[in-house]
């Protein structure tokens, strides 16, 4: 298992439910396990960040294209998971560590690791949303008690040749 990938843009096709007794995804139309699809290693993240998001897990292992386990529920909400839209990412999975990166918004903050490739880079160098190095980026937003949107970004792994259009994608208003 990889700390990370390149990639931020793994096939995900189908809807998964997952059983937090035993950590067990089962799929429904997914490929989990084939090439350029979820691997060992890599996060699946349940839920649409832009409306429903359950937090990300780490897969532990994949019985068939169907059937994955993930390692720790730790990254996710608590609340249940079934015919349910994912993603999955070769995001650090150090990142589940930190729960903050796998929860949704809360109130006006959100914090959420982005892979960001050049052209994320370059789409964003006029805005709050500038970062200074593609890769796997931490970036934390929140509105401040002026009312004013504020946007820290932290380079967790600095890295050229990262394939994104990812969900959400990273660009000049990735919360717009």
């Amino acid at each position: 298992m990889a700390l990370w990938g390149n990639s931020d843009n793994v096939t995900s096709a189908g809807t998964v439910t997952l059983n937090y007794a035993t950590g067990i995804c089962t799929g429904s139309n997914t490929a989990f396990g084939d090439a350029g699809s979820a691997q060992e290693g890599d996060v699946i993240r349940f839920g649409d960040r832009s409306g429903t998001y359950f937090g990300d897990a780490v897969i532990v292992s994949i019985a068939s294209t169907t059937q994955l386990t993930i390692g720790s529920t730790a990254g996710l909400s608590g609340v249940a998971i079934a015919a349910t839209s994912f993603t999955v990412s070769q995001c650090p999975v150090s990142s589940i560590g930190d729960v903050t990166f796998s929860e949704g918004a809360s109130g006006t903050q959100d914090k959420v690791v982005y892979g960001v490739a050049a052209e994320g880079v370059d789409a964003t160098t006029t805005s709050k949303y500038a970062v200074d190095h593609g890769g796997w980026v931490g970036v934390t937003t929140y509105v401040d008690q002026h009312g004013e949107l504020r946007v820290k970004k932290e380079v967790l792994v600095a890295m050229s040749g990262i394939t994104t259009g990812n969900a959400p994608v990273y660009d000049a208003d990735p919360l717009g």
